[in-house]
């Protein structure tokens, strides 16, 4: 299978990572219009599956480190497929509640606050299970991306509406996805080996450990994803007949949003071999400035805020880019 031997290319992976995290959501918003969320949400998971799937049977096959694909799916031990399939459904659970903060207070809150938040987590659990590079630059660099979720939440308080009962639901949605996405990248690199290189009876390599996630992702849905049908966070109940009303075109625009999100779990995952998990995690969920990014600049979520609050908005762009420096440098320090 295809490894990574160096970390420069770790740190490009994770790049590719941050950018297709923090992109995919747009998809949602491409979606024809009225086009609910808990619908939009079964194409995300179907493309997610079908990349890993994919990536498994290609970069996952060929190569001569580790083991192939099939053979690494078909040794691994029942506890590290039924650890994947957790972090699967935990992941699942958590990103529901985001796409659901998407929906209610747009890109630029839901990202920031829920994708920093389970940055936090995720770097500080991943850690205490693979402690590598300096603690001190790597949680000094999470302290500001810390700093960078409350200027943007005191930002979103002052947009008109932003005490309003609607608004607050949303950055507590924001704020329970944070805490439990905090938590499922932990399961997925417990499935695995950490050198992906050197192969371990009953630990997965990356590859066949993505595709058990995503498969946890998609049973998990059949739970999560049609009790959110019947019991919305807003607006009335959706049901399969609904789903089955869309478009081929706006099916394609879910499947793609899973593709590119699967795009970026993939490069992360392939990328943990040599930059570790808690720097590899880290990094890609810098996913939140491209988000935030994309909320402020082009869907100008913040064009109805008073004077000043431009101020608090660059001020934490400029917290998660040193935060973000420090925990790239975390590795070699």
């Amino acid at each position: 299978m295809f490894v990574l031997h160096s970390y420069a290319w770790a740190v490009v992976f994770c790049i590719i990572t941050m950018f297709c995290w923090g992109s995919w959501a747009n998809t949602q918003k491409l979606a024809k219009k009225g086009w609910r969320f808990e619908l939009f949400y079964w194409d995300y998971t179907i493309g997610v599956l079908l990349l890993t799937l994919v990536l498994g049977l290609t970069l996952g096959s060929n190569g001569t480190d580790g083991r192939p694909f099939l053979a690494d799916l078909g040794q691994a031990s029942h506890a590290s497929i039924y650890s994947a399939l957790i972090g699967g459904a935990i992941f699942n659970l958590a990103n529901i509640l985001l796409v659901a903060a998407i929906d209610i207070a747009g890109m630029s809150v839901a990202f920031p606050v829920g994708i920093g938040l389970a940055l936090v987590l995720g770097v500080f659990v991943n850690y205490l299970e693979h402690p590598a590079g300096n603690a001190v630059v790597l949680f000094g660099g999470v302290l500001l991306v810390v700093l960078a979720i409350i200027l943007d939440a005191v930002a979103y308080r002052k947009l008109p509406g932003g005490s309003a009962g609607v608004s607050t639901k949303g950055l507590i949605l924001s704020l329970a996805c944070g805490v439990t996405m905090g938590f499922f990248y932990r399961f997925v690199a417990a499935a695995m080996y950490p050198d992906f290189a050197v192969p371990q009876p009953g630990k997965m390599g990356p590859y066949a450990a993505v595709f058990v996630f995503a498969v946890g992702i998609l049973l998990s849905n059949f739970i999560l994803g049609t009790f959110i049908m019947k019991k919305p966070f807003v607006g009335a109940p959706v049901s399969f007949g609904d789903y089955f009303k869309g478009g081929l075109g706006t099916h394609l625009t879910g499947i793609l949003g899973g593709i590119v999100w699967g795009i970026g779990m993939s490069f992360n995952i392939i990328a943990a071999g040599r930059a570790t998990f808690s720097i590899s995690y880290g990094l890609g969920q810098g996913a939140t400035m491209v988000a935030a990014f994309w909320g402020v600049f082009i869907w100008k979520e913040f064009r109805d805020a008073p004077k000043g609050t431009n101020g608090y908005i660059l001020a934490m762009f400029a917290c998660f880019l040193i935060g973000l420096a420090l925990i790239i440098v975390a590795r070699t320090s």
